[in-house]
């Protein structure tokens, strides 16, 4: 059985974010989505918050058949990376890569370089991807405008074997799902989903549409705008 998971999604605890948790939920259920996870930029906060609120368990078991993957896009030295069933403290840009991903794996999780060749966003590039033991490469990100630069990120994954994946890159729950990735596994719970990669998966790959795109650039270009942050176990959010 395939479980479509789009791998890679931001809420609003990103510093360019538009959307709560909540309202990414109910888009990823509305367009038939088994789950998400949520990779906020440096932050953890999302998925505390999730976590307090209930949807999100620490055991890696879904909730009322909706499975939520704890995650961070950290903005390593070199570039993003996507560190995928692990609680990371926040904090961690400018870390280098090679030092991000043994944390990641001590948790089980999964480090897969984001977007690697769109020469528009900080990507980590090639020279720095040969040196690097990850998990998987994102070979189609729904919001990188030139799609040469995915298909570069796919012969380079074919190249070195390693497992793909397919994101939306959300910004805004409108965007949720646009891309996403089928994972083989046999039960919907992290650990499954994440140990399925390396099976191969199916991907689903369609680009952000014209309005979703000039949503995602406005919220970046106002990216210093307040920004949420999660104020703990009462399940409370605020700003800064």
């Amino acid at each position: 059985m395939g479980f479509r998971i789009d791998p890679h999604v931001h809420s609003y605890f990103s510093s360019d974010g538009a959307s709560s948790p909540e309202s990414l939920i109910a888009a990823a259920k509305k367009r038939g989505l088994h789950g998400f996870a949520l990779t906020d930029h440096n932050t953890s906060d999302g998925c505390r918050y999730l976590r307090d609120k209930g949807y999100l368990r620490e055991d890696g078991e879904a909730v009322d058949g909706f499975l939520i993957i704890p995650g961070v896009e950290v903005s390593t030295a070199e570039g993003h990376l996507l560190c995928l069933g692990v609680w990371l403290p926040n904090g961690l840009q400018g870390t280098p890569a090679r030092e991000i991903i043994p944390m990641v794996r001590a948790q089980g999780g999964l480090a897969i370089p984001a977007h690697p060749y769109d020469r528009t966003r900080a990507g980590i590039r090639e020279r720095v991807l040969d040196t690097l033991e990850m998990d998987g490469l994102e070979v189609f990100n729904a919001a990188t405008a030139l799609q040469r630069h995915n298909q570069s990120a796919r012969r380079y994954a074919q190249r070195r074997s390693l497992p793909m994946t397919a994101g939306s890159d959300a910004h805004h729950y409108a965007a949720i799902g646009r891309s996403h990735t089928i994972f083989p596994a046999d039960r919907l719970c992290a650990k499954a989903v994440l140990a399925s990669l390396s099976k191969g998966t199916e991907l689903h790959c369609a680009p952000l549409t014209v309005t979703q795109a000039l949503r995602k650039t406005l919220h970046n270009w106002f990216r210093f705008r307040k920004k949420h942050r999660y104020l703990g176990t009462g399940g409370t959010a605020g700003t800064l």
